[in-house]
């Protein structure tokens, strides 16, 4: 009974961990800054961390799994500049050029989803790869230099409806379908089932590789949406975009409790991730503590997240 009420209690700890961490983050900085808990500031955090929460979201889907996917950021950036040049400089209509960027995106995660379930690649050497080749390939088209000169259609999607970024309700958007199909779907079911034992769901009947390709298809799209708001957010399409975004994807979905060692992850705890490392970045910033040291806070707190969830992990095989 004892260790019923014990595996339940951690259980119910490890699941909500990042929550945990985002109060204990939230509280002592609303306490230590009178600027922090306004509704500009919220707004401001927001913006900055909903781009960075989109490619978290796929970013978890990939974990979940046992996977990794380290090509988010070059995929962001290839997916901006085929949009941005496509609708510069090929005269598309911006949508149709946006509609090929990310059909561009999607060729990316099947080639990666490809080389991990049919060619067993390790998912950290395939996207490493993809991550290189992609960055050259966004280099290539781009020539080194920005793509500029982009249409109200495009930057209307960094622009503010009712005082709300746009960002934010494409966010929206973007977590209640992936809610939908990693939470309330068969193929969300089969995600996890694999992340919990590969072997073991094939066993059962489930196909690892279709699940797999489509894993880091949907990683690959959430990369190529980020790409397309940060292209609007400046207006260009910069080569080095994204550079760090699949280390700050995977520190937001570690720090919203998916696991490394894959089985667990949600698309909420994605959320409350990015906003932990959100919040906590605008939080220094308002208390003028230096740049160098922020970096040395964050990642102490991401440090603290990966022990926690370790041991909890452990603990509940011992109950």
């Amino acid at each position: 009974m004892n260790n019923s009420f014990l595996q339940r209690f951690l259980s119910l700890i490890r699941t909500n961990s990042g929550l945990v961490i985002l109060l204990l983050v939230a509280l002592p900085l609303s306490a230590l800054s009178a600027d922090f808990i306004t509704v500009n500031n919220l707004l401001t955090v927001a913006l900055q961390t909903s781009m960075i929460a989109i490619a978290a979201i796929g970013m978890t889907f990939a974990l979940i799994t046992g996977g990794v996917d380290l090509s988010v950021g070059s995929v962001a950036a290839l997916t901006g500049a085929l949009a941005a040049g496509l609708s510069t400089r090929a005269g598309l209509e911006t949508y149709p050029a946006i509609l090929l960027a990310l059909f561009a995106a999607v060729l990316v995660g099947a080639l990666n989803g490809a080389m991990i379930a049919w060619g067993r690649i390790p998912p950290f050497v395939a996207t490493l790869a993809s991550m290189a080749a992609v960055r050259g390939l966004t280099l290539v088209y781009t020539q080194g230099r920005p793509i500029s000169g982009l249409d109200e259609q495009f930057t209307f999607w960094a622009t503010n409806i009712s005082g709300i970024p746009v960002p934010l309700f494409v966010l929206l958007f973007v977590a209640i379908i992936t809610y939908v199909v990693l939470h309330r779907s068969v193929f969300g079911n089969y995600i996890f089932a694999i992340g919990g034992g590969e072997e073991t769901a094939r066993l059962a009947g489930i196909s690892p590789v279709r699940i797999k390709l489509g894993v880091y298809i949907i990683s690959a799209l959430c990369a190529g949406l980020t790409g397309l708001l940060l292209t609007a957010r400046l207006w260009s399409a910069q080569p080095n975009s994204g550079i760090g975004l699949e280390l700050d994807a995977i520190a937001s979905s570690v720090l919203g409790g998916a696991s490394l060692m894959g089985g667990a992850g949600s698309v909420g705890g994605a959320l409350t991730g990015t906003f932990i490392i959100g919040i906590l970045a605008n939080g220094l910033n308002l208390l003028e503590v230096p740049s160098y040291n922020q970096q040395v806070i964050k990642g102490l707190v991401f440090i603290i997240a990966v022990i926690l969830d370790y041991v909890l992990k452990r603990r509940l095989k011992k109950v």
